[in-house]
């Protein structure tokens, strides 16, 4: 096999390179290490989206809180992120399937899909645990996170936690007629370890947000695995985020899949155009965008989150003698969304018959739901906290 550069084809982001292989040509890229140079032009319009997203990060950060328990809100929120990042890569798992699948309730869920999506749960727990007891964001962790992703279900058999050793390619049955082909299989542990020494400011100290951008399109350019790249590349932006978090925001609150499964076809002529025409200044100001995009709406959904958990109180403590453990009970369900009697009883010290009259309460006021359709071992879910966490998670068709 041979490979010769293909002339003219070089820009700041690398070059295309032919490659011969048996009867068929075809071309790989090869990506210059981060920084861009030139270095980026960071023009008015780019700098005042760069602001606008600092401040939304920062209004993101305290707005969360005000809830009644910030850290039950992101654990439903990594879940939505979950659901969200896996669809964009094919499944039809939704936020009800994968609550219903934690508790036990495989029954009419689609159950590799929804493995699959909670494989990302744990892929991302893990990476912010480690990181959380000090451990670095580097090579070693994104290969960490990448066996877990792939663990089990689709991909358990493609190399879990360990960098490709063959040629991959996007789009197309073969590199040959394929979209976009990465590096050779040679260049991809290089091309990763300047990426990582940009993670760490090396060779020049880059702003979060930006340094997260070129770092995200870089990952995906390179495709280090053999699958579940996508995925690893959106949670990178999550690990970067939390590793340098005390400059934006304290809690890992900023997910992106939402606006790239909103705007899939841009997103991915964004990244192509990085490659062919070293376009990283569109790339920023798209990224940006999706910041400003997603920091608001999560803004905004805490708010009405905040709002409905007011409402549901109001409601309750018209209630009369039985608001007292109603109020407990609906306390449990901000933290938990899904309850089962037997549990909510021990956790309240609380008889399962109270507890049971006091759900049928609640359910006759219409903030919870029972979704099993059974005489016993019933599941409730904070069924209008859960639809507004669900906006946007239903899966295509």
């Amino acid at each position: 096999m041979a490979s010769t550069t293909v002339p003219g084809d070089s820009n700041r982001s690398g070059n295309f390179r032919r490659v011969r292989a048996g009867d068929e040509t075809y071309f790989s890229f090869h990506p210059k290490p981060l920084p861009p140079s030139p270095a980026l032009a960071i023009d008015p319009e780019a700098q005042e989206l760069l602001d606008k997203a600092n401040q939304a990060l920062g209004r993101l950060d305290g707005i969360t809180l005000l809830l009644p328990d910030p850290d039950q809100f992101l654990h439903s929120y990594i879940r939505k992120e979950a659901v969200l990042s896996s669809q964009i890569e094919g499944t039809q798992s939704s936020l009800s399937d994968l609550l219903l699948f934690e508790h036990d309730e495989a029954s009419g869920v689609p159950v590799a899909d929804t493995r699959e999506t909670f494989n990302y749960i744990r892929a991302m727990n893990h990476g912010l645990s480690r990181m959380g007891d000090g451990f670095p964001l580097s090579l070693r962790l994104i290969k960490e996170v990448h066996g877990l992703l792939l663990e089990s279900g689709r991909g358990a058999e493609r190399a879990p936690g360990e960098f490709r050793s063959s040629q991959n390619w996007i789009g197309g049955t073969r590199p040959g007629n394929a979209r976009y082909v990465p590096p050779p299989a040679h260049a991809v542990l290089p091309a990763m370890g300047a990426l990582e020494k940009f993670l760490h400011n090396d060779p020049v100290k880059t702003p979060i947000l930006v340094k997260s951008a070129l770092a995200h399109a870089q990952f995906e350019t390179i495709h280090p695995f053999l699958d579940g790249n996508g995925r690893v590349g959106r949670l990178l932006v999550t690990l970067l985020l939390c590793a340098e978090g005390q400059q934006v925001m304290s809690r890992p609150l900023l997910y992106l899949s939402l606006y790239l499964k909103r705007n899939r076809d841009e997103y991915y002529t964004h990244l192509q155009r990085i490659r062919t025409h070293g376009e990283w200044e569109e790339w920023l100001r798209f990224f940006l965008e999706g910041v400003n995009d997603v920091a608001g709406s999560a803004t905004d959904t805490t708010r009405r989150l905040l709002e409905l958990i007011e409402e549901d109180r109001q409601a309750i403590h018209a209630l009369g003698r039985a608001s007292g453990s109603a109020l407990r009970l609906h306390e449990l369900t901000i933290r938990q969304v899904v309850f089962r009697i037997p549990e909510a009883a021990r956790e309240l010290s609380l008889s399962e018959v109270t507890v049971a009259n006091t759900a049928a309460h609640l359910e006759r006021l219409g903030i919870v739901r029972e979704v099993t359709r059974r005489a016993r071992n019933k599941l409730f879910v904070y069924s209008k906290y859960l639809a507004v966490l669900e906006e946007g998670t239903a899966a295509e068709g």
